[in-house]
C-alpha cells in the first residue's frame, strides 16, 4: 500500500484513536460507520511489519460477514487452518476443531496483518467523517481538571494538539497512552519467550492444508505461501546466554526439534538478525479508563501468543466499545460510566483467556516425573476436547456482535 500524502491535521474531532493496528483501525471504521467523526493516529509509515499477529479468527470473520463483506475480504491471499495440530505426551494429536463452529467462517485464516489493516483501510476511507494520519507520534494527552480532553503529537518537526471527546489508547502493550494516564497495570508473568524466524520453502516440503503445526517440543510453524514462519519458544531473558553459545549451537537445537535439517536452517539463519525475539508478557490494566479516555486491545490487556488470540480480543474489543459508546458520543453526553461499561463487559472473557494462558505456560514449564493423572488420562480420550478448544480460540469466552 502507498502511503498517501500527509494531510494537515485537524484541531478537533469526535474520537481520537491512538494506533492503527486491529482494534484502533476496526474501531475507527465502525464509529465512523455510524457517522461519528474519528481521526486514527498511527506512528508508522504502512504495516509492513513481520511477526505480528497474523490469525483472522471465526469470530472476527463473522463481524466482517456482518458487515458484508466477507467474500471480498476472503478473496485476498490467505490460508486456512480448519484444525490445529500439536504434541500430546510425544504424538501428534489435534488441539483445536472448528467445524463445529457457529460461524460462517469454520476456519482460522492466516492473513499477513498489513492486508488485513489495508482491507479495513480502504473500506474506512470510503467514509467521509474517517482520517487516517500516518507517522504522527503521540507525545502526551491533554487534560482540563480531571477530564482526558485531546492528545499532543509531533508530526515531523510540527507539534500540535487535537481536542476530543474521547481517546482511545489502542497503541499496543507498550502503550503510550496508558503511561501517560498513570492507568495501573497487573502483571501475570510469562516464564518463555518465542524466537521467529523465516524458512523458505522448498518444492519437497509437505502440503499442510491447515497451514499450522505447533506446538510441538516448543517449536511451531505457519504456512506463509513462499516461506514458513517458524517460531521456537526459549525460556525467559535466556537469549544472550543462546548467543553466547553461537548461532551454529542454536541452529543444531532448531534441527533437532524441526522438519528442518542444520544445512537447511543455515540457508536462511546466517546472522542473529534473522532472528525476531517476541518478549512474551501477560497484564492488564486494574481500570480501562478515565474521564474522557478508554484503552482496549493490548493496551488494555497484553496477551500470550498461545492461540493466537490477541488480535481476536482486540477486535472484539473494538466491537464492544462501539456498540456501547457510540449512542452517547452521537449525543455528546459520554460519561465515565459509558466507557465503564465497556470494560465490565470485556472483563470475563480476557480474565479467563488469561487465566487459561498462564495455566497452560505453567504446566509446559514442568518436567514429567510422573505418569499423567487419571483426569489427564481421562482429558486425552474425550472426543470433545478438541471442539471445546475449537470454540474457546475461535470465538472464545464471550462473542461480541455488531449493533448497527
Amino acid at each position: 500500500m502507498t502511503t498517501p500524502a500527509a494531510t494537515p491535521l485537524p484541531a478537533s474531532t469526535t474520537c481520537c484513536i491512538v494506533g492503527g493496528g486491529p482494534a484502533g483501525m476496526m474501531l475507527g471504521y465502525l464509529l465512523a460507520l455510524k457517522g461519528i467523526d474519528v481521526v486514527v493516529l498511527e506512528k508508522h509509515a504502512d504495516f509492513l511489519r513481520d511477526f505480528r499477529g497474523d490469525t483472522i479468527h471465526p469470530s472476527t470473520l463473522e463481524i466482517i460477514w456482518q458487515l458484508g463483506f466477507l467474500e471480498e475480504f476472503l478473496a485476498l491471499p490467505h490460508q486456512r487452518a480448519e484444525k490445529l495440530y500439536g504434541e500430546i505426551a510425544g504424538k501428534e494429536a489435534t488441539l483445536a476443531d472448528f467445524s463445529r463452529l457457529p460461524t460462517q467462517c469454520k476456519f482460522i485464516a492466516f492473513m499477513p496483518q498489513w492486508d488485513f489493516l489495508n482491507f479495513i483501510v480502504a473500506k474506512a476511507r470510503q467514509l467521509p467523517n474517517f482520517s487516517l494520519h500516518q507517522q504522527v507520534t503521540v507525545t502526551d494527552l491533554l487534560k482540563q481538571d480531571d477530564q482526558v480532553t485531546g492528545v499532543r503529537v509531533k508530526q515531523g518537526d510540527a507539534v500540535q494538539e487535537i481536542r476530543a471527546d474521547l481517546v482511545v489508547g489502542c497503541d499496543g502493550r507498550h502503550s503510550v497512552v496508558r503511561e501517560k494516564a498513570g492507568l495501573e497495570v497487573m502483571n501475570f508473568g510469562a516464564p518463555r519467550d518465542v524466537l521467529w524466524l523465516k524458512i523458505t520453502k522448498s518444492p519437497d516440503d509437505p502440503e499442510w492444508s491447515t497451514g499450522h503445526r505447533g506446538p510441538k517440543k516448543g517449536f511451531i510453524m505457519i504456512d506463509r505461501g513462499d516461506y514458513w514462519q517458524c517460531g521456537y519458544s526459549i525460556d525467559k531473558g535466556s537469549l544472550d546466554a543462546l548467543k553466547q553459545r553461537g548461532l551454529e549451537a542454536f541452529i543444531a537445537d532448531v534441527a533437532e526439534i524441526s522438519p528442518f535439517d542444520a544445512a537447511r536452517l543455515r540457508n536462511d539463519i546466517t546472522d542473529w538478525e534473522a532472528i525476531k525475539l517476541l518478549q512474551i508478557r501477560i497484564d492488564r490494566l486494574k481500570s480501562w479508563s478515565l474521564p474522557g479516555l478508554l484503552c482496549i486491545g493490548d493496551a488494555a490487556h497484553a496477551m500470550s501468543p498461545i492461540g493466537g488470540v490477541g488480535v481476536n480480543l482486540a477486535i472484539q474489543d473494538a466491537v464492544a466499545t462501539a456498540n456501547l459508546v457510540a449512542p452517547a458520543l452521537i449525543k455528546g453526553n459520554l460519561t465515565l460510566r459509558h466507557l465503564q461499561r465497556v470494560q465490565r463487559r470485556r472483563t470475563f472473557p480476557t480474565w479467563a483467556t488469561q487465566s487459561l494462558q498462564v495455566m497452560i505456560s505453567k504446566a509446559s514449564q514442568k518436567k514429567r516425573t510422573k505418569p499423567p493423572s487419571g483426569m489427564e488420562l481421562w482429558m486425552r480420550q474425550r472426543a470433545f476436547i478438541p471442539f471445546l478448544f475449537g470454540r474457546l480460540i475461535g470465538i472464545g469466552f464471550f462473542k461480541e456482535n455488531y449493533k448497527r
